[in-house]
C-alpha cells in the first residue's frame, strides 16, 4: 500500500472510532438535562426522587463517554498535521476558523460546566446546578455545529477566495462559512441522529432493568416488602425512562426523515457524482428507481460501474428524492465522469509531483452500501420504539426476556447507522478532499492525492498500527466502564426510620 492509502485508512479509523462517542455525548447530555429538569420541576416527592436517580445514573455514563471522546478527538486533529499537511496548507486559513470556535467556545464551555455539574451536587443551588448541565448540552451541540461547518466547507466551499500567489484558499467571510447552506442542512440531521443514539441507549438500558425488577418482584411475591420494592422500582423509575427514551427516538426519527430528504436534494445539486454512486446509477436515466438489492458480475461496483443489476427496486423513488419529480432525468456515473474530465482535466498532479489519470468516481461499493446501511440499521430503533410503547401501555411493565435482550442488542444499531452515514458522506465525496462548488469559485478544490503529506509509507504505517492498538485498548476500557455502570442500575430507595428521609445516592465516579 502507498502512503496515500495508509493515510486514508488511518484517518478513517480514527474518525469512525471517535464518532462512536460523539453522538452519545451530544444526545445523552440533552436527555440528562431534561431528566434533571423534570426532577427539579416536579412537586411529587416520588417522581422527583425517581428522576433525580435517573439523572445521576445516566449522568455517570455520560462522564465516562465524554472522557474517552476527548482523548480520541484530540488525536484525530493530529491527523491534519501528520498525514494531511498539504491539505492543511491549502485550506488551513478557512478550515481552522470554525475549529478554533469549536475549541475556544464550545469545548471549553462543555468541559468547564461538566466539571461544575459533577462536583456541584449539594454545593450549588438547585437552579444554578440545573443550569450547568444545560450549558453542557448547549456546548456539545455548539461543538457539533462548528465541526459540521468545517466539514461542510469540504463538501461545498464558500466564504473563501483563491490566492494564486500563495496557492492557498483564504478566508473571505467567516459568517458565510458558518451559514453555508450545506451546514444548515447537515446540522439538524447530525443532531437528530445523536438524539436517536441517546434515545436507543436510554431505552435499552432502562428496559433491561425494568424487566429485571419486574421478574424479581414476581419471584419474591407481590405483597411482600421486597417484592413490592422491586415492582415500584420497575413502575416508577425504569418504565418512565423507557417511554422517555422512546419519545426521544420518535422526535429524532421525524427530524431525520425531513432533514435527510433536504440533504439528498441538496447533494444532487452539489455533488451529483456522490448521489449517482449511492444508487449505482451507471447510466443517465429518466424516472430512476431506488434499489434495495443490487448485484452484478466481476465488474459490478467497480470504477467502471459495469454489470450492475438492480434486483429489488422502488419505482421512481430516486428521482423523487432528487427533485420531487418522478420523471426527472438524473445523470449517471459515466456521463458525470466525462463532464468532470472535460471541466477539470484528464490528469492530476499528486502532492509528490507524479502525474495520474484523473478518475472522479468514488468507490461505488462503499458508497452504495454505506448509504443503505445508514437507513437500514436505523430501522432497529423503530422496532424497539413501537414494541416498547406496546409493552408499557396503560402503566404496564413487562418480564419479557425477548424484549429485554432485543432492546439491548438494538443499542449499537444507531451508532453503526451514524458511522455508516459519515462513511457515505466522506467516501462519496472522493476523490475530492475539497469538492468543487458547482456555482462558486472553481479554483477552490483539492483532490485527496494532492492533500497528503510527503511521508514514506513505513512511517504512516507505524503510526497507523500504534493508533489502532491504542484505540483497541481504549475501547475495551470504555466498554468495561459503560457496561459496569449500566449493569449497576439504580439502588432501591431506603428510608431512614428516624427522619423518614429517602436516601439519594451520590453521582457514580466510574471514570
Amino acid at each position: 500500500m502507498e502512503a496515500l492509502d495508509i493515510a486514508r485508512w488511518q484517518f478513517g479509523i480514527t474518525t469512525v472510532y471517535h464518532f462512536i462517542f460523539v453522538p452519545l455525548t451530544i444526545g445523552l447530555s440533552l436527555l440528562v438535562a431534561i431528566m434533571q429538569t423534570v426532577a427539579h420541576r416536579s412537586r411529587d416527592v416520588v417522581k422527583k426522587d425517581a428522576w433525580t436517580r435517573l439523572t445521576k445514573f445516566f449522568g455517570s455514563m455520560l462522564i465516562v463517554n465524554f472522557g474517552i471522546g476527548i482523548a480520541t478527538g484530540i488525536v484525530q486533529e493530529f491527523q491534519f498535521g501528520m498525514n494531511w499537511s498539504e491539505y492543511s496548507r491549502f485550506v488551513g486559513d478557512v478550515f481552522g476558523a470554525p475549529l478554533a470556535f469549536e475549541g475556544l467556545a464550545a469545548f471549553f464551555m462543555e468541559s468547564v460546566f461538566l466539571g461544575l455539574w459533577i462536583f456541584g451536587w449539594n454545593r450549588l443551588s438547585p437552579r444554578l446546578h440545573l443550569l450547568t448541565i444545560w450549558c453542557v448540552a448547549i456546548g456539545t451541540t455548539l461543538s457539533a455545529y462548528f465541526i459540521i461547518a468545517a466539514n461542510s466547507f469540504m463538501q461545498h466551499p464558500v466564504g473563501a477566495v483563491y490566492n494564486p500567489e500563495t496557492g492557498r484558499a483564504e478566508l473571505d467571510s467567516i459568517l458565510t462559512v458558518l451559514t453555508n447552506i450545506t451546514t444548515l442542512a447537515a446540522f439538524p440531521h447530525v443532531i437528530s441522529g445523536a438524539w436517536l443514539v441517546a434515545g436507543a441507549f436510554v431505552t435499552g438500558v432502562s428496559a433491561w432493568h425494568m424487566v429485571k425488577h419486574h421478574n424479581k418482584a414476581r419471584e419474591l411475591g407481590i405483597g411482600s416488602p421486597e417484592g413490592d420494592a422491586h415492582d415500584t422500582q420497575a413502575r416508577t423509575v425504569f418504565r418512565p425512562a423507557v417511554r422517555f427514551g422512546v419519545l426521544a427516538m420518535f422526535v429524532s426519527a421525524l427530524v431525520l426523515v425531513v432533514t435527510g430528504d433536504m440533504q439528498a436534494k441538496l447533494m444532487f445539486e452539489q455533488q451529483p457524482m456522490k448521489m449517482a454512486s449511492a444508487e449505482a446509477l451507471c447510466e443517465t436515466e429518466t424516472g430512476a428507481s431506488f434499489s434495495i438489492l443490487t448485484v452484478g458480475g466481476p465488474d459490478a461496483f467497480s470504477a467502471n460501474c459495469g454489470d450492475v443489476q438492480h434486483l429489488i427496486e422502488i419505482p421512481y423513488l430516486t428521482a423523487i428524492l432528487a427533485t420531487n419529480d418522478p420523471n426527472a432525468t438524473l445523470q449517471g456515473v459515466g456521463d458525470l465522469q466525462q463532464q468532470y474530465s472535460e471541466k477539470f482535466g484528464d490528469t492530476v498532479t499528486a502532492a509528490d509531483g507524479t502525474v495520474h489519470a484523473a478518475d472522479y468516481r468514488p468507490n461505488l461499493f462503499v458508497t452504495y452500501w454505506s448509504f443503505r446501511l445508514m437507513i437500514g440499521l436505523a430501522g432497529f430503533s423503530a422496532i424497539v420504539a413501537f414494541w416498547a410503547l406496546w409493552i408499557t401501555r396503560g402503566g404496564r411493565t413487562s418480564g419479557s426476556r425477548a424484549f429485554q435482550w432485543f432492546t439491548v442488542l438494538a443499542i449499537p444499531m444507531p451508532f453503526l447507522a451514524n458511522s455508516a452515514g459519515w462513511v457515505f458522506t466522506e467516501m462519496g465525496r472522493q476523490p475530492w478532499v475539497v469538492a468543487p462548488n458547482p456555482t462558486g469559485d472553481p479554483t477552490i478544490r483539492l483532490m485527496t492525492l494532492q492533500g497528503v503529506s510527503p511521508n514514506p509509507a513505513w512511517m504512516v504505517a507505524t503510526s497507523l498500527i500504534a493508533f489502532t492498538l491504542l484505540y483497541a485498548a481504549l475501547v475495551v476500557v470504555w466498554f468495561h466502564l459503560m457496561r459496569r455502570s449500566a449493569l449497576k442500575g439504580i439502588p432501591i430507595p431506603k428510608t431512614d426510620p428516624k427522619t423518614q428521609k429517602v436516601d439519594t445516592p451520590a453521582l457514580s465516579f466510574d471514570y
